[in-house]
């Protein structure tokens, strides 16, 4: 019998400590063992790091997991994976030796294969000087291949999920290449789309194709058994681009001392002061609050929505933030109360969680 999606924040915090964040840890357990075998040192050194520095990527994606019933651990085994690759992948380019779009485009044909069972694996790294992973990278996309492909009606959402990550690659490499080239690829890649989404501005629609989320939920209500044609179109009208874009504007924000400092793109940095930045934050609230009622579970839909809110300002780094408290204060009376116990909770669990070390 499979397992009630949580319906209110207790049950749902029960269940990700109980189980979630566990599973988590011991999967990326082994793929830390993985990356410190990489013979290469800046592969190794970024694999490694990826891991270290976001860890909470694959907490927060767990929490799909819930969905998947009895399958939750197959979940698990997937988003870990994904993201891994997602996190890793992001390293590579962020602090890349290259600055050659081809080479991004082809890293993350990773990311594609990874959604596509049955997919030939590639020399990722064919345009870049470092090669020898080990075969860590190939590991990762085949972990994700089997957990798709243990399900046979995942092509009923894959076309979704493909769509979400390619859009995801499309960022990769718009982003990533020399200074000076950035803000003009994105800002064409946006016109190819505008018409779609004229109430967004160019740095909200890419911080929108930048999340994971739809893919998880896609993947998730899969390994239930649940999809149809019908849920998986709302799945991803739901997720994109409010949800998503929600949580990626909340990474940028408390990443900006650290983006400043490493001189990597930010798009919280395009507001025109914080006033407007926070008034947008409010309003993709607003609109995932409404776009996540169309789903089945749609009281989970709108804890993620508010975790997502509280547990991102609960985190450390916001603390070193100008107006920091101002912004946080506005943002969860916005988001409702549970935002609030999120938030709570989260800055409890991270005083009683050792910081990480590898």
């Amino acid at each position: 019998m499979n397992t009630p999606v949580p319906r209110n924040a207790f049950s749902l915090m029960a269940a990700v400590y109980g189980r979630i964040f566990p599973e988590v840890h011991k999967e990326l357990e082994g793929w830390i063992t993985q990356a410190q075998a990489i013979p290469d040192q800046e592969l190794r050194t970024q694999a490694l790091s990826s891991i270290e520095t976001k860890t909470f990527h694959c907490e927060g994606g767990g929490i799909y997991a819930l969905l998947a019933g009895e399958n939750w651990r197959t979940a698990i085994r997937f988003i870990v994976a994904y993201q891994t690759i997602s996190d890793y992948l992001d390293n590579l380019c962020d602090r890349s030796t290259s600055m050659d779009p081809q080479d991004f485009r082809m890293l993350h044909e990773a990311m594609t294969d990874a959604l596509t069972p049955g997919n030939q694996l590639k020399n990722y790294y064919q345009f870049r000087s470092e090669q020898n992973d080990g075969g860590y990278l190939e590991q990762l996309v085949t972990t994700c291949q089997d957990a798709l492909d243990s399900v046979p009606d995942y092509e009923v959402a894959g076309g979704f999920a493909r769509k979400l990550g390619g859009l995801y690659n499309d960022l990769q490499v718009h982003k990533h290449v020399f200074e000076e080239e950035r803000i003009p690829r994105l800002q064409n890649w946006f016109a190819s789309h505008q018409a779609e989404w004229p109430e967004l501005k160019w740095y909200e629609f890419s911080a929108c194709t930048g999340s994971t989320l739809g893919i998880f939920c896609l993947v998730s209500y899969t390994l239930s058994g649940e999809m149809s044609s019908d849920l998986a179109e709302k799945i991803a009208r739901s997720y994109f681009p409010f949800m998503q874009g929600l949580h990626i504007m909340l990474d940028y924000y408390i990443d900006q001392m650290e983006d400043e400092a490493e001189g990597d793109l930010n798009f919280c940095s395009y507001y025109d002061h914080e006033e407007e930045m926070k008034q947008r934050f409010i309003y993709f609230v607003e609109q995932a609050r409404s776009h996540v009622q169309l789903l089945p579970n749609p009281k989970f839909h709108e804890m993620i929505r508010e975790g997502l809110v509280g547990m991102y300002l609960a985190d450390r780094k916001v603390a070193h933030l100008e107006n920091a408290q101002h912004f946080a204060k506005a943002l969860l009376r916005a988001s409702g109360r549970k935002a609030k116990f999120f938030y709570f909770n989260t800055k409890m669990y991270h005083k009683m969680k050792p910081e990480r070390s590898l």
